[in-house]
């Protein structure tokens, strides 16, 4: 058992052991004693051992404590209940954890039934012996292998375990020369007459015109399956496809069980029972797959894109393989509907990203012509600079327009503020005549207050002078 590293987790582990004991394993080479949880939230949480009597910290002689350290005893239970079946009593079964010129335990487990057995190497501190009598090696993903070996054995096994949970899953590979390595679970694997055999082994055997190096001696016959071995695990194969809904495994699986040879009464009997349950649930799904197209191309009618995008979806999981002309017909006009509703949000896309850069280029506009009515050209005369004032404001409103929402509140404060001083058609407010309430509006800036050429002063008139009359006054 591994233990959760992060501490919500650990708190979910603790209360769901919250009666259990754990020890530290003798078959990890550990010292038995019993193990606490620590929690933390600043690094990862681990398994620790009880404090002695003197609370000082114990003293384990284990070396190995990553999360495969414990995998020879995974191997072993997953072995254990794989073997318990009918043609593999648990009873007739042993295990050994080897020790082979003094290697560490761990490193190999011997399990060993009837006249045949496995070797598992699950590292490389045992070389493997290949062609041994009743002794199959497996090898874990880090023992290397010669490829002579591969060729002419055509295969070999591999094992490899990967964390689920608060355990490990184990997962047999085959390998073959020039092949990648194929993973399977060990539930879909098999013990025949020649040794281990996954799905993969058997479409090596079948590709080829001869069979692979022989592993037993001529004098011993070799055997097939066991017919009711098989049908079990096709039996099992074919519930978990219909919990899945694969109406193409179902249907394959069902010509596979009918094809089973020497079934007792009882086996033919159960292989018939799921067989016709089969049939049902193949008819129901037929129905569920007419059904589907029906709406599909109703929706395709309607034009209701979200509807065809969710059904279209469904179609190509569960009804992509032998399809009708009309279904192929629904589902390409399904394609060119969504096809079409992609291209025109692209299209829109693209229009409304057009349309920000024109806002942000005229926003950008909006703040240079707001900047440089703040500061007007020098030397021009009044009527030049009314006249200028009331072209920059016109722009000003034009560009302010075409930002839209690409300018801030302060910014349209600005030029509200500049529309209401030159009215609406863009003419300003004379400079040097009183406004109402006393106030004045200059043709430079107000160095009291701070008001801009034409804009009007924030003081009473009379309350102070003009920047010009006050240059006047200094000369």
């Amino acid at each position: 058992m591994t233990l959760p590293l992060e501490a919500i987790e650990l708190d979910a582990f603790r209360k769901r052991h919250e009666r259990d004991t754990f020890w530290c394993g003798l078959f990890l080479g550990g010292c038995g004693v019993q193990l606490t949880t620590k929690l933390y939230t600043d690094r990862v949480c681990h398994f620790a051992h009880h404090p002695g009597a003197d609370a000082l910290s114990h003293r384990c002689g284990r070396r190995a404590r990553g999360v495969a350290s414990a995998d020879h005893l995974y191997v072993k239970a997953a072995a254990a209940a794989w073997l318990r079946t009918a043609a593999h009593p648990g009873d007739l079964v042993q295990f050994d954890f080897a020790q082979p010129d003094g290697a560490e335990i761990g490193s190999v487990l011997d399990i060993r039934f009837k006249e045949r057995g496995l070797r598992v190497h699950l590292d490389q501190a045992v070389a493997p012996v290949w062609d041994e009598e009743g002794r199959e090696p497996v090898l874990g993903v880090s023992v290397p292998v010669h490829r002579d070996t591969l060729i002419d054995r055509w295969y070999i096994h591999r094992i490899r375990l990967d964390s689920v949970g608060t355990s490990r899953q184990v997962r047999i590979g085959t390998e073959a020369f020039m092949r990648p390595t194929e993973w399977f679970a060990l539930e879909e694997c098999e013990m025949t007459g020649r040794g281990l055999t996954t799905p993969a082994v058997d479409r090596l055997v079948r590709s080829r015109g001869t069979r692979p190096v022989s592993r037993r001696t001529e004098g011993q016959a070799r055997k097939g399956p066991a017919p009711q071995a098989r049908a079990e695990v096709l039996l099992r194969k074919l519930a978990q496809a219909q919990r899945l809904g694969s109406v193409l495994v179902v249907t394959q699986i069902c010509g596979e069980i009918a094809a089973v040879p020497g079934l007792d009464e009882p086996g033919q009997a159960q292989s018939r029972a799921a067989v016709a349950s089969a049939q049902v649930w193949l008819k129901e799904q037929a129905a569920v797959r007419e059904q589907l197209f029906l709406r599909l191309r109703d929706a395709v009618e309607a034009r209701d894109v979200e509807v065809v995008r969710t059904l279209s979806v469904m179609a190509n999981a569960t009804a992509s393989h032998a399809r009708t002309g009309e279904e192929t017909a629904v589902a390409a006009a399904a394609g060119a509907l969504l096809a079409a509703d992609a291209q025109e949000r692209c299209e829109e896309i693209m229009a409304a990203e057009q349309d920000a850069q024109r806002a942000r280029r005229a926003a950008d506009r909006v703040r240079a012509l707001l900047s440089a009515l703040r500061r007007p050209p020098v030397g021009l005369r009044s009527q030049q600079r009314r006249v200028w004032i009331r072209s920059s404001v016109q722009k000003l409103l034009l560009a302010a327009e075409q930002a839209d929402s690409a300018l801030s509140a302060r910014e349209r404060e600005h030029v509200e503020s500049w529309r209401a001083r030159t009215g609406s058609g863009g003419t300003p407010v004379q400079p040097g005549q009183p406004a109402a309430g006393g106030r004045q509006v200059h043709d430079v800036a107000c160095p009291a207050c701070g008001a801009g050429p034409g804009v009007r002063c924030e003081t009473p008139r009379g309350y102070h002078p003009s920047r010009a009359a006050r240059l006047r006054r200094s000369h």
